[in-house]
């Protein structure tokens, strides 16, 4: 508790306040603890920067989003670092970074309950792409040097199966699936050459969002370590690759491994609803493959790090990494065949 305190004194609001500090959330990357208060709440947040390996950039992309975009204009909470006594956004205390927030009340979801809370989400996505347009996407700094581009994931997995002692049965029939894909990664930098760079959430999962408790509006677009620029179709994309998809993506039930048409409706008919004041024919042209080129980034970089023995992402057992490619192989199938329906849908909403 003296730590913390000493942290909190770094912040010229909170000194001599009186506060209780207890752990929060289940957060996967970052420490983190509710301060509270008699009259406010705040999160503290100690930064792990063995995922993150740039927090300069990341604090310097949130002073731009604080500094050029007036969050105030959103229907929603934005929340972004508070600044310390400094004025900067990270802390340092005993060699570790920490950032505080304040407290946005609301409920998280792992996943949907139905449909409309789909279009809640993809609609406040698209709201933030909007809301961001004014700000130039060259001023960002990559969070994550080539998060998503898939030629690059593209060329690592080729390189790691090049690498590989040996490649059993099944690992075949999987690589050979993502190495037919070439189609698309040529698809996909014809849209990376001809649509405009937008400031992109990047990780679009419906977990980075609080709810209101009633469930029926979003209250915080939140997680915005990943914010930089970049294409809308990532985040329209990872919307369809965690929401459209009726398993998660460690799941092994396969033959429930499939696109939700209605579901994928209620996304694009939201983001749409977003964007299309700004969206270039080219950006919503680009929505039509958003979905396919998550899934198969997400599918990449699984397999590549199978291949390499799992130094990237934790697993729970050997294969998990394997079972994860298949998992996004059998859901990119899924929207491949699916293609000429979910094009009608496009065509629908979008007049285009």
């Amino acid at each position: 508790m003296e730590q913390i305190s000493a942290i909190l004194n770094q912040y010229s609001f909170l000194e001599g306040k009186k506060y209780q500090c207890n752990p929060f959330g289940s957060g996967l990357i970052h420490g983190t603890y509710l301060i509270e208060s008699p009259d406010s709440k705040f999160i503290l947040q100690e930064f792990n920067n063995s995922v993150f390996k740039y927090p300069e950039r990341i604090a310097h992309n949130h002073f731009i989003m604080g500094e050029k975009g007036d969050v105030s204009k959103l229907p929603f909470a934005l929340p972004l670092p508070r600044l310390n006594n400094s004025g900067d956004s990270l802390t340092n205390f005993e060699g570790k970074l920490f950032r505080l927030f304040d407290f946005v009340k609301g409920v998280t979801l792992q996943e949907i309950q139905n449909s409309n809370q789909a279009h809640l989400a993809s609609k406040a996505y698209g709201t933030f792409a909007f809301w961001g347009k004014e700000i130039q996407a060259d001023e960002m700094q990559e969070s994550i040097p080539k998060f998503h581009r898939l030629e690059w994931r593209f060329e690592n997995l080729e390189k790691a199966a090049s690498e590989a002692k040996s490649i059993e049965k099944e690992e075949k029939e999987i690589l050979d699936f993502y190495l037919s894909q070439k189609t698309l990664v040529e698809s996909y930098k014809e849209f990376l050459a001809s649509c405009p760079q937008r400031i992109t959430h990047n990780d679009t999962k419906i977990n980075n969002l609080i709810f209101e408790e009633s469930l029926e509006k979003v209250a915080a677009i939140i997680d915005l370590d990943t914010l930089m620029g970049g294409l809308l179709l990532y985040d329209f994309g990872d919307l369809v690759r965690t929401v459209a998809c009726g398993e998660q993506e460690t799941s092994l039930n396969w033959d429930n491994l499939a696109i939700r048409p209605a579901i994928f409706e209620k996304l694009l008919t939201g983001y749409w609803e977003g964007i299309k004041d700004m969206a270039t024919i080219e950006e919503a042209k680009s929505l039509l493959i958003a979905g396919e080129v998550m899934t198969c980034i997400m599918g990449l970089r699984f397999f590549s790090d199978h291949l390499q023995g799992n130094i990237y992402y934790r697993v729970q057992y050997p294969e998990q990494n394997l079972h994860r490619a298949k998992n996004q192989m059998i859901f990119l199938k899924s929207q491949q065949e699916q293609r000429a329906l979910l094009k009608n849908i496009w065509k629908n909403i979008t007049g285009l």
